[in-house]
């Protein structure tokens, strides 16, 4: 789940390295970076509160992505079939977040 969250993060900064619309550009890579850096952070935690605290952000960085996704492939930033790849990684990505989020709040 880390991992291919840094693959989608590192994807998003070569995709859009030469995009002139700044404010487009910074907002989407940092949805991205901010991902693998909350799934980083939370498992640091020593409280499982703390841990799912920062997945659920990292998880809401998933549904930023996917909504800046949806609006860069109808503004033309992103052609389609790239835009459907990125979209069903944060969907496949969101659900991970989700399990590993069920499997903390259940352990005893």
């Amino acid at each position: 789940m880390w991992q291919r969250s840094v693959k989608l993060s590192a994807a998003l900064y070569k995709h859009f390295q030469e995009l002139r619309d700044f404010s487009f550009r910074d907002q989407i890579t940092r949805s991205g970076l901010s991902i693998p850096s909350n799934i980083a952070e939370g498992m640091t935690r020593r409280t499982d509160k703390d841990k799912v605290h920062f997945l659920v952000i990292a998880r809401s960085s998933c549904a930023e992505l996917r909504t800046q996704v949806y609006i860069g492939i109808d503004i033309e930033y992103i052609n389609v079939e790239l835009g459907k790849q990125w979209l069903e990684e944060t969907r496949e990505i969101s659900a991970m977040i989700n399990g590993l989020i069920t499997s903390i709040n259940q352990t005893p």
